[in-house]
C-alpha cells in the first residue's frame, strides 16, 4: 500500500487564461501549495494544468496541479484567486468590463465559497474594486477575507518607472499607491523611496508627475501594445505575492483593495490602502497621514469607485 500523504495547503485559481495560468505557475514554482485551476471552457484548465505538471520535474517542486470545470474539486482551499472575466482591448477602460464581469465573478465566487467556506478570496478581475464588492456579497464572507490585488500591481509599476528613470535596481525602490485601480489612482511620491530616500529628493516635480501619469495608465499602455489582450505577468506576480503573504502568515503590509468601514473617512467601500495581511486575510488597515492635496485626490478616486459600485445594482 502506498504511504498516505498528509493534507497539504491548496489554492484555487479561477480562470485558466493568461493571468490565471501565470498565477498557478508562480505558486507551483515557489512550492507554496497544491493548485486547482478552474475554467468553464472544457479542456482549457485541464490542458494548462497538465502542461504545468509536466514542468514540475524540471522545476524541482513536488506540489500538484489539476485542471477542472467542477468546483467540487476545489473543496477545502485556503485561498481562492479570482481571475475569471473578460479582458480589455485597445480603446476600452477597465470600467467597460463592469457588468459582464460582475455576472461572471458572482457565479464563480458563490460556488467557490460554498466548497471552501474558510478561504481568503483574492480578486484580480477588473474593474477590481467593484469586483471585490461582488465577491463579498456572493461569498457571504466577512470583509477581512476578501481582498483585491491592485495596489501591489500599481506600486510595482510605479517602482519600475522610477527605477528606469534613475537607472537603479527596482529592488532598491518602494512605492506607495492609494485609491481605486483605475485612472484616478493616487501614487504618493513623498512615501515612495529609492534606498530609503524619498523620490521627491531625487527627481524633479515634472519628472515625478510624468511617472505618476504613466503609472495611472500602465495597464492601458500594455493593452495598446499587445492589441489583443492585457497584462498578465505583472498582475500574476502581484497576486502570487498576496497568496504567499496569506499562506505563510507573513503579516506584510501591502497596498491592496480592502473594505473600509470608516478608515480614511470612507464607509462601506473597497478602496486601495495599505493593509497588513496574514492567514486571516486583512488583519489591519494601516492609516497614514495625508496632505490636503493627497486627500483631495484620494476622494476623487473614492468617488470613481463609488459610482461603479452604484451601477452594480443587485450584484453589490
Amino acid at each position: 500500500m502506498a504511504p498516505q500523504r498528509a493534507h497539504r495547503r491548496q489554492v484555487t485559481v479561477i480562470g485558466a487564461g493568461n493571468v490565471g495560468a501565470a498565477v498557478a505557475q508562480r505558486i507551483l514554482v515557489a512550492g507554496l501549495a497544491d493548485v486547482v485551476l478552474v475554467d468553464i471552457v472544457p479542456g482549457l484548465a485541464e490542458g494548462k494544468a497538465l502542461d504545468l505538471a509536466e514542468a514540475g520535474p524540471l522545476l524541482g517542486h513536488d506540489v500538484s496541479v489539476v485542471g477542472t470545470t467542477n468546483f467540487l474539486d476545489t473543496a477545502g482551499s485556503s485561498v481562492v484567486v479570482v481571475t475569471a472575466g473578460r479582458t480589455r482591448h485597445p480603446g476600452m477602460s477597465r470600467d467597460d468590463l463592469l457588468l459582464p464581469n460582475a455576472q461572471i465573478v458572482n457565479g464563480v465566487v458563490e460556488r467557490a465559497a460554498r466548497h471552501s467556506p474558510d478561504a481568503v478570496i483574492v480578486v484580480v478581475t477588473d474593474p477590481l474594486d467593484a469586483m471585490c464588492h461582488v465577491a463579498l456579497k456572493a461569498s457571504g464572507f466577512p470583509r477581512q477575507r476578501v481582498v483585491g490585488m491592485a495596489g501591489v500591481l500599481d506600486a510595482a509599476r510605479f517602482r519600475t518607472f522610477v527605477s528606469m528613470e534613475l537607472g537603479v535596481s527596482p529592488a532598491n525602490t518602494t512605492a506607495f499607491v492609494l485609491g481605486g485601480h483605475g485612472d484616478a489612482m493616487v501614487p504618493i511620491p513623498r512615501y515612495s523611496t529609492v534606498g530609503g530616500v524619498p523620490i521627491t529628493q531625487l527627481l524633479s516635480p515634472d519628472a515625478i508627475e510624468r511617472l505618476v501619469a504613466r503609472t495611472r495608465t500602465g495597464g492601458a499602455e500594455i493593452v495598446s501594445l499587445l492589441k489583443t489582450g492585457s497584462a498578465y505577468y505583472a498582475p500574476a506576480a502581484a497576486a502570487a505575492e498576496i497568496v504567499d503573504t496569506i499562506l505563510e502568515d507573513r503579516h506584510k503590509i501591502l497596498p491592496c483593495s480592502a473594505y473600509l468601514a470608516g478608515e480614511y473617512g470612507v464607509e462601506g467601500l473597497f478602496v486601495g490602502v495599505p493593509v497588513r495581511l496574514s492567514r486571516a486575510g486583512v488583519d489591519q488597515i494601516v492609516e497614514v497621514a495625508l496632505t490636503d492635496d493627497e486627500r483631495a485626490e484620494f476622494q476623487v478616486s473614492v468617488e470613481s469607485v463609488r459610482r461603479l459600485v452604484a451601477e452594480l445594482g443587485t450584484f453589490a
